[in-house]
């Protein structure tokens, strides 16, 4: 049971809330009824614009507002159009205005099949029968691309001899289902504690919602948010 006087705020106002999501907690129906709780409104609004696995901890937003939620909404498809834009080599237009970033611990250091940084394109198949996603070799019907930058900030050696593990900083550009996690993987670097996808590791899934950056909904200020890397093992191999 997560307490709400614990959930952990970074930010809020009468449009919005950011906090640090902990990982076990559901993103779309866990957060909004803690905060309905905490604020002692049973009805009250919390838009969900964006979302995390359960697994996953980490920075979100919530819209306190329909207008909030429809503001933060259109910048999350601008930047999704922004970023296709790039990703398929069209001429620069505007910069994305809601960014997401995250850290990762994956198995492994750089090698033939994971340069030291680039941008990763595969095209995930969901079957949601199994709650499994899959990388394929062309579109089909059920088939998105999938887009992430990132680069591998540190390696070090793993607590098991023979072993060594790195430190990915990854910036999305497509948000789909497991995305990081099945595109490391299917390089053969899964992500620490992620046996759904190849990890030999025990333990909670390292990966973490580390940055996010968007435009307030009603003043247009520009609001960036960072979090440190989380206590213990495996972030304390860095």
């Amino acid at each position: 049971m997560f307490d709400p006087k614990e959930l952990p705020l970074l930010y809020e106002d009468e449009a919005l809330i950011v906090l640090n999501k902990p990982a076990g907690l559901t993103s779309e129906e866990g957060v909004p009824a803690l905060l309905r709780t905490l604020w002692g409104k049973p009805e009250a609004y919390v838009g969900v614009v964006h979302r995390l696995d359960t697994g996953v901890s980490g920075l979100m937003v919530y819209a306190k507002t329909p207008a909030a939620a429809a503001a933060l909404g259109r910048q999350i498809t601008q930047s999704q159009q922004a970023y296709t834009q790039r990703d398929g080599g069209e001429s620069a237009g505007e910069n994305p205005q809601f960014v997401k970033r995250y850290r990762a611990v994956i198995a492994g250091g750089p090698d033939e099949a994971l340069a030291k940084e680039g941008v990763l394109r595969d095209y995930l198949f969901k079957d949601s029968r199994k709650g499994r996603v899959y990388p394929v070799s062309r579109p089909r019907k059920g088939v998105r691309e999938a887009v992430l930058e990132y680069r591998i900030a540190a390696t070090a050696p793993g607590p098991e001899e023979n072993t060594r593990f790195s430190l990915a900083e990854i910036t999305l550009h497509t948000g789909r289902t497991h995305q990081i996690r099945v595109q490391f993987a299917s390089r053969k670097h899964p992500l620490w504690g992620d046996g759904k996808y190849g990890s030999r590791q025990k333990g909670s899934l390292a990966l973490q919602s580390a940055g996010l950056a968007f435009r307030h909904p009603v003043s247009g200020k520009e609001m960036v948010f960072t979090l440190p890397a989380p206590a213990g093992l495996p972030w304390e191999l860095f």
